[in-house]
């Protein structure tokens, strides 16, 4: 038995060919449109086209336990199986051409891809999105590690470790905003290890604004984050430390108290006042014996904010833990999650994580308002499944519409 005769083509891959399973989300206008923004696209044609190099960041993140040989191939499976019918075959890149793909796209296009797509989606209606009118938003960090190269050393550096020792991999902090009502990560900053998480905190609140509850845990409480989230319009919710002191300047009804947050030495002496907080204290009973809790809070009505409300409340902003617990274990679930070996392939490859996962969760709370019910009773994992599928299947069209490409 002879098999059929094939030809080697070099087709002309769109970014709408490829990701149409998830455009919704990820539309291959913004692509284009990021491209010409930066100054990425390219003058001659390529195997490996920008559009096309875009995607495979994106999918990166989706098939993360596979080379990047095979993620390229995953990407175009649908493609390929038009291809097989018309008796062509397209040879996949080899692995130093794909690294020479990334490198000529740099990381300025996914940066500016991620600020075009992400936003909340939350509305009134989403179970757990608002509170009392507010968007309820989250704010906390992670930190990822990356190559032991020389190159991220340098940029990232190590965590500190015994004396005669080093970490055995240089680390990369994220820190994120989440909607956390739908999981959604609208908005996210890096940095080396060696800057805190309340530094690029800080800069995360460009995201926030009037008509939102922000809430931190206690290693971002500092009277700056307080005083720039008052100065953006945006209400707050925040855990303090056992050791930070309030007095108390009067009692309310449902036994939270107001007080005053002094500033720093440093916000001081740039004419920083004191602020009024209000300061809600509460125990609660575990295995591990009694914990108290002590909340700040800039919500004065106790009639519409009282003081058990918000500290159910807070406890939704584990949230953005189960979120983190999503990025970190549930899409990526490598051992060393980040696969590239220099600086700017890194913040690109992070970009393009950070992109899947809004991709899946926008898809997920799209089919959660569908069907009338919260997007966090639906399974990340499932989710994820089924667009990995999703994608090969919405490429693999009736013969009558081929063919897609143009092969040269």
């Amino acid at each position: 038995m002879q098999l059929k005769d094939f030809s080697f083509i070099a087709p002309t891959v769109e970014a709408e060919l490829i990701l149409r399973a998830i455009e919704t989300v990820i539309s291959p206008e913004k692509i284009v449109q990021s491209l010409a923004q930066t100054g990425s696209v390219e003058e001659r044609k390529r195997k490996l086209p920008s559009q096309l190099t875009v995607c495979l960041v994106i999918a990166m993140s989706l098939w993360a336990s596979d080379s990047m040989g095979t993620v390229l191939k995953n990407l175009v499976q649908g493609l390929n199986r038009q291809w097989t019918r018309l008796g062509q075959y397209w040879k996949a890149p080899s692995s130093s051409s794909i690294s020479e793909a990334r490198q000529r796209l740099g990381c300025r296009v996914m940066s500016q891809l991620f600020e075009k797509i992400v936003r909340p989606l939350g509305t009134p209606q989403t179970p757990g999105a608002f509170l009392g009118g507010l968007r309820v938003m989250a704010v906390d960090g992670t930190v990822l590690d990356v190559p032991d190269s020389t190159a991220n050393a340098r940029v990232f550096g190590y965590p500190g470790s015994r004396k005669g020792t080093r970490a055995a991999f240089p680390k990369v902090r994220l820190v994120l905003l989440v909607e956390a009502g739908t999981h959604l990560i609208v908005d996210a900053l890096m940095c080396p290890y060696r800057i805190g998480e309340r530094v690029r905190a800080l800069k995360l609140l460009r995201s926030c604004g009037q008509g939102m509850l922000l809430m931190w845990d206690r290693g971002l409480h500092s009277y700056r984050m307080v005083h720039a989230t008052k100065n953006r319009g945006c209400q707050y919710l925040g855990r303090v430390p056992k050791n930070v002191k309030f007095p108390v300047e009067k009692v309310l009804e449902d036994g939270s108290y107001l007080s005053w947050i002094a500033p720093d030495r440093k916000s001081k002496n740039k004419g920083g006042t004191q602020i009024q907080v209000r300061v809600i204290e509460y125990t609660i009973d575990s295995d591990d014996g009694q914990k108290t809790y002590r909340l700040i809070t800039s919500l004065m009505d106790i009639a519409v904010f009282p003081a058990l409300l918000l500290a159910n409340e807070y406890h939704q902003r584990w949230e953005i833990e189960n979120t983190i617990d999503e990025l970190k274990t549930h899409l990526n679930g490598r051992k060393t999650p980040i696969r590239s070996l220099k600086p700017r392939e890194v913040v690109q490859e992070i970009y393009g994580w950070l992109l899947g996962h809004y991709a899946v969760r926008t898809l997920m709370f799209q089919a959660a308002t569908h069907a009338g019910i919260s997007p966090l009773r639906l399974g990340f994992t499932g989710t994820l499944k089924v667009i990995r599928r999703a994608i090969s299947d919405f490429q693999d069209a009736s013969n009558e519409q081929l063919p897609f490409f143009s092969p040269s």
